[in-house]
């Protein structure tokens, strides 16, 4: 299944019956099915455990909806929290004293520690388990110091209320829930949500199979009922639902969900089938090879769900400045009550002191500097058609070393283009493809379809086609002015013994390429040569890539002769071919193993494996809809050019979120030696109301950073 094209076919007759153009190599019967679908023994030895995707009722871990809850209860939190917000700031004495008015009453405290106590639990809910969670993985970073600041300041309050001599920080850990919870909300509405990859790949099968009965009649049974060796009926247009070998009919199977390729390929009795594909023309009777987790589904599913969990949890930049503010709110609180009281202090001032410094640590504008950057990236992002999935994995994306490509559908455009035209004796290029185009009108095939857009292109008038005829395994043929026009495959031109020339044919088949002949009333008047065309997009990608130090690398299921070709016309010196799906992604650990960051680009559901273990997996938009799920950005416009864009986006991203992570810090460098009490000798210590503005001042200057941003 790897093979993309499936060039080099069996026989004559692989390709669809109704058109049945053979490949350029044709008669080569050494490149047999096995080979071209990815040997199912050969994942047999990596002792997966698939338990958890039995397919008869898959529940995964993380589904989309989730995402949709998780962001309404952000939202809601913040709405709520900042209603209560409101009274707290009136509430609340140090603020009171700031503005110059004294609205106290009896009893007004309890108010203000029971709005308090619900805007702790309520809107700090999030955050305090979020804290759990790091401190339990050893690995502190936003959400610990965010609960360590609102816990102390909390706490510190409470007691201040019910007795405790000092100032209540109240308002400070409303605003900072509100601000966090904003952040939180911006940050996760900008992107999209977890993969759903292992329910895309899951969704390609179906539940349902026709059992072929002893007698010969046939029940439906459920998919998991079947086992080896049991046959079922498989009808045109149904998926096929299990991995097995052909044992009556033929037809042409699109195997496009599976590999990302537009041309179905002609199968044969004793050909392999992929669970998965679709059965578009006969009826075919499969014997049941593999089922459940041997199928070749399963197996990708598995690789997919490895990749996943063994990528490192890198936190983002956010996050790796948030862990160094928490040990430094640890550390600063702790010698500043330790000073306090060596001073001589009372122990109530110095706590107080304590717990000033360690709640100015948790900057607010921290919470907004990385989230508004994030959101204001995902517009320009949007805009250029960059779907971004993983905000961790496309920060990195500006420290790459190499792009892998994958081939077709990515570099070229997935459909077959006439790349050269032979005539033969007196005729001439545009008449060779007149008498052709004319001849395929009403053929479907995808070969037929590249001659048509070529006469389209050279504006050549096309001749009305009458008894239009498909030569099974041969090729077509109709009448045009009275003529007998045939298309056919080499094969049935070497069979009549036509005299051609063998050079030219034997180049063009060492480039890959597929070539027909063009019979006129029985004679040969030429040759066409089709390729999967290269997009005009991937040379300009490639060579932008180069000018930037990365290092080009293609990697495909298809045959070392064509993807050489494509290496040759795009500049890429490093190619590897004939790659089955489970060997794409080790051959990315391969490159990742130089220390090299890798980006991976690809299109089908073999490439999904790859699209996970590399560093940055990239989805072209035309792509299969597993690949877009398992990759970190799609690239919606399918332009292999917006690989140089993502690139640069990352960098710009990054450089950005650095000065508003400075910004927010900077307010913090300032601040806590002053809240600490460093000139209290001078009689400057920083109150709290002046902490507040300098708080706002750098939440502002945060916001109006991020949104200069451009593209």
């Amino acid at each position: 299944m790897n093979d993309k094209h499936n060039h080099n076919h069996t026989s004559d007759h692989e390709h669809e019956n109704e058109h049945n153009h053979s490949q350029s190599n044709d008669g080569n019967n050494d490149h047999e099915h096995h080979h071209d679908h990815g040997d199912h023994e050969d994942h047999e030895d990596h002792g997966h455990d698939h338990s958890d995707h039995d397919h008869s009722g898959h529940d995964h871990s993380h589904h989309g909806h989730d995402h949709g809850d998780m962001l309404n209860d952000f939202k809601k939190r913040f709405y709520i929290s900042l209603i209560l917000t409101i009274p707290i700031l009136i509430l609340s004495p140090m603020i009171q004293d700031f503005i110059g008015v004294d609205w106290r009453f009896p009893y007004d405290m309890y108010i203000l520690f029971g709005l308090s106590t619900i805007v702790f639990f309520y809107g700090g809910w999030p955050f305090l388990t979020g804290a759990k969670d790091e401190l339990k993985q050893k690995n502190p970073g936003m959400m610990t110091l965010i609960g360590l600041a609102i816990l102390v300041a909390y706490g510190y309050s409470s007691l201040v209320v019910f007795g405790w001599s000092g100032k209540n920080f109240f308002w400070e850990l409303a605003t900072l829930i509100d601000i966090m919870l904003l952040g939180h909300w911006i940050e996760m509405k900008s992107v999209m949500g977890a993969s759903n990859a292992l329910d895309e790949l899951v969704k390609l099968m179906p539940n349902e199979a026709h059992r072929l009965k002893e007698n010969g009649e046939t029940e439906d049974v459920e998919v998991s009922e079947l086992s080896s060796g049991d046959k079922v009926l498989v009808k045109p247009g149904e998926k096929i639902p299990v991995d097995g070998i052909i044992t009556e009919g033929k037809s042409a199977i699109d195997e496009s969900m599976l590999t990302g390729e537009s041309l179905p390929v002609e199968k044969n009795e004793q050909d392999e089938v992929i669970g998965g594909s679709v059965n578009q023309e006969g009826s075919l009777t499969i014997e049941v090879k593999n089922t459940g987790d041997d199928t070749y589904l399963s197996k990708v599913v598995t690789l997919v769900k490895e990749a996943q969990e063994s990528k490192s949890k890198t936190q983002d930049l956010a996050n790796r400045a948030a862990k160094w503010l928490f040990y430094l709110a640890l550390t600063a609180g702790i010698t500043t009550l330790v000073i306090w009281l060596a001073l001589g202090y009372a122990f109530d001032v110095a706590l107080e002191r304590m717990v000033t410094v360690m709640v100015i640590t948790c900057p607010h504008a921290l919470g907004l500097a990385a989230p508004l950057v994030t959101a204001v990236s995902t517009a320009i992002s949007a805009k250029k058609g960059l779907l971004i999935r993983n905000r961790t994995n496309f920060e990195g994306a500006r420290q790459l070393n190499a792009v892998v490509f994958d081939k077709t559908g990515t570099l070229t455009e997935g459909e077959f283009g006439v790349t050269n035209i032979i005539p033969l004796g007196s005729n001439e290029e545009n008449e060779v493809l007149r008498w052709a185009a004319s001849a395929e009108q009403n053929s479907e095939h995808p070969l037929a379809a590249g001659v048509l857009n070529e006469a389209e292109k050279r504006e050549i008038k096309l001749k009305k086609v009458s008894d239009f005829e498909s030569m099974t395994g041969k090729g077509l043929k109709g009448t045009v002015e009275g003529k007998e026009v045939l298309v056919v495959s080499p094969g049935y031109v070497q069979a009549q013994s036509y005299e051609y020339d063998k050079e030219e044919f034997q180049r063009l088949a060492e480039e890959g390429k597929t070539v027909v002949f063009v019979l006129l009333d029985g004679d040969l008047i030429g040759m066409i040569a089709m390729a999967d065309m290269v997009r005009d997009s991937a040379k300009e990608a490639i060579s932008e890539l180069k000018e930037m130090g990365i290092h080009p690398i293609m990697l495909t299921g298809d045959h070392q002769k064509v993807a050489d070709w494509v290496a040759n016309q795009l500049g890429i010196e490093e190619v590897y071919a004939e790659v089955l799906p489970h060997d794409k992604s080790d051959q990315i650990k391969k490159i990742k193993e130089k220390g090299w960051k890798v980006a991976m680009t690809g299109d089908g559901v073999n490439d999904a494996p790859a699209l996970a273990t590399a560093d940055l997996g990239i989805a072209i938009g035309s792509g299969t809809d597993v690949a877009m799920e398992t990759a970190d950005v799609v690239l919606v416009k399918s332009n292999p050019k917006d690989v140089v864009s993502i690139m640069e986006l990352s960098k710009k991203t990054y450089r950005k979120m650095v000065q508003n992570l400075w910004w927010a810090a900077g307010y913090n460098i300032f601040a806590i030696p002053l809240a600490a009490g460093a000139l209290a000798f001078m009689g400057i210590v920083l109150s709290p109301a002046v902490g507040a503005v300098l708080m706002s001042l750098s939440t502002v200057i945060v916001a109006i950073n991020a949104k200069l941003l451009k593209a």
